[in-house]
């Protein structure tokens, strides 16, 4: 016995991002108890998060708060939680699509939801925008199936397959899609468009702030002059929004985006808004696909007028990232393809597990 407080979570990786998942019972009802748990669990402040479990990099510094569901429809509610690397700031504003992929996942090992037959539909309330998500999850033999054929960039090798489908994704965060009023605007003299679909973003023509939109991420996250000048866009975009100071908030998250290079529809540099992204948010992804499909938006000007039914094949630093928009009772759904993973003792390895 020690003088540490003992508290049950599982290691997960959803998507490209990672951390660790919590039943919503086991930790505070109260937030700021709540924040200061997760900061001292994350060793944030410190830029490797030495004090703690989080990777430090923001793809590897997330949370994932599950529990019994609190609307009609629902099977469970998922709280994200962003938790900064190097500063003690907990952001519960966004969703994070990559997270939830391993929610379903969680909640039938967690026996929050019963396993249904080979594939197990689990309906996630997203306690931060109130959106519901749909997520197939492979339930063979009534157990979660981790090992399949699937791939994802940004991950090596593969797994099994999980879909996710975004409900009515516009609005949730500020309740409209384009917060400003306008598919466009204009700020310092750069055309950007301001959306707010799964993801508050603010989407940004390469060209139009000296860059080629083809950077590594190394190379953007070394390039302070570009980044300070996103930070101000952001910012300022930000207010219009209508979602005030966003200096020590994670959204709106800028967006880089050009003319594809590799068989795609549109190639991005998604920011976290920091630092750019190894690969792309799930959330940005459902976002960005649905800027291609509305007139007058940054994103239409370059690939075109696209209608639903459509899959977008988005170009991103680690390969693609495919979105199919489709309609669903009068209103515009988005499916992704996801993996994840359980990692309840590190360094054991899939064939280590099964045999």
């Amino acid at each position: 016995m020690n003088d540490l407080l003992a508290i049950p979570c599982v290691l997960m990786r959803g998507g490209t991002s990672k951390g660790p998942f919590f039943l919503a019972s086991d930790l505070p009802a109260d937030a700021s108890e709540r924040d200061k748990i997760l900061l001292s669990v994350m060793g944030s402040g410190h830029p490797l998060q030495i004090d703690g479990i989080g990777g430090g990099n923001p793809v590897t510094s997330k949370v994932a708060i599950v529990g019994p569901a609190t609307v009609p429809g629902a099977d469970v509610d998922y709280l994200f939680a962003q938790v900064r690397v190097d500063q003690r700031i907990v952001d519960t504003s966004p969703n994070c699509g990559n997270m939830l992929a391993a929610v379903g996942p969680f909640a039938i090992e967690a026996g929050l939801v019963p396993a249904r037959g080979e594939t197990t539909l689990v309906r996630i309330h997203n306690v931060n925008t109130g959106k519901m998500i749909e997520a197939d999850v492979p339930t063979p033999n009534g157990n979660v199936s981790y090992l399949g054929e699937a791939a994802i960039d940004g991950v090596p090798g593969s797994a099994a397959p999980i879909a996710l489908t975004f409900m009515d994704a516009a609005g949730a965060r500020t309740g409209q899609l384009f917060p400003t009023g306008r598919p466009i605007d204009s700020i310092d003299g750069v055309a950007v468009t301001c959306i707010d679909c799964a993801m508050p973003m603010m989407l940004v023509e390469a060209g139009a702030i000296g860059a080629s939109g083809f950077e590594t991420t190394a190379q953007l996250n070394a390039d302070k002059t570009l980044l300070d000048r996103l930070e101000k866009l952001r910012i300022a975009a930000g207010e219009r929004m209508g979602l005030g100071d966003v200096r020590n908030q994670v959204t709106p998250k800028p967006v880089l985006i050009s003319r594809p290079r590799s068989g795609g529809d549109v190639n991005v540099r998604y920011f976290m808004p920091h630092q750019c992204h190894p690969s792309l948010a799930t959330t940005g992804a459902v976002g960005i696909a649905t800027a291609c499909i509305n007139e007058g938006t940054v994103a239409s000007f370059l690939v075109g007028t696209r209608e639903p039914p459509v899959v977008l094949s988005i170009e991103h630093p680690s390969g693609h990232l495919d979105v199919k928009l489709h309609e669903r009772d009068g209103k515009v759904v988005a499916g992704i393809l996801r993996t994840a993973r359980r990692d309840d003792c590190p360094g054991r390895t899939h064939s280590d597990r099964h045999g």
